[in-house]
């Protein structure tokens, strides 16, 4: 009777790191070489494709991810490597609404109004991907995250039709980093749950030309 316990202890821990090992593996190999860190190297795209977060932390300070993306997307402005700018990110109600903060701050930085679209929608990784592709009627973009979640996006851009590069914005080292760290491995297991089960996005709507 221990032994079959002890087996199916190990068969319950051993199934869930494998499950995080290998998604990260797959996901990581089909990234590599479309990141980059540098302006100077990445291909010009017609649009940069923002992916929304929060702008405070929940004790009222700004966000650095949040922050690290805007001078991202400035950056890339600014040297012509993108024409306009999507941003994706989560409208859930009137009090919370990335897609509307993050374009007041690039107006604000000095990117006008008129090359920013917004979608509401992008509740998820998946629904910014899959929009993008079907809604906005991209086939190429420039997706602008830290790393991990560039990679990510990456992975699900392909898998549904649309061919990505990740513009790496600042990330965060340490302490301040391990818990978005750790919920990005378990985000990888779920994109392969998605692709499983052929997950679509929470909406879709009427098509919208980015011009």
């Amino acid at each position: 009777m221990k032994k079959k316990i002890a087996i199916l202890l190990f068969i319950l821990i051993a199934l869930p790191l494998l499950a995080i090992f290998c998604s990260n593996s797959v996901i990581k190999n089909a990234a590599n070489g479309k990141t980059y860190y540098a302006v100077n190297t990445v291909p010009h795209n017609r649009v940069g494709l923002v992916l929304g977060t929060t702008s405070k932390l929940t004790n009222g300070s700004p966000n650095p991810y949040y922050v690290h993306r805007i001078n991202a997307t400035i950056a890339l402005y600014k040297a012509q490597k993108i024409d306009f700018v999507l941003v994706s990110g989560d409208n859930g109600s009137k009090y919370y609404n990335e897609p509307d903060t993050f374009k007041r701050d690039l107006v604000k930085k000095g990117i006008p109004a008129e090359k920013i679209f917004l979608d509401y929608a992008g509740f998820r990784t998946l629904d910014s991907m899959v929009r993008a592709h079907v809604i906005f009627s991209l086939d190429n973009v420039t997706v602008i995250s830290q790393k991990f979640h560039n990679e990510r996006a990456i992975y699900i851009a392909e898998k549904k039709g649309l061919t990505a590069v990740g513009f790496n914005a600042k990330d965060l080292n340490g302490k301040a980093g391990l818990k978005v760290q750790t919920r990005e491995y378990l985000a990888r297991v779920k994109v392969f749950l998605d692709i499983l089960f052929n997950t679509e996005p929470k909406f879709y709507g009427e098509k919208i030309v980015i011009e």
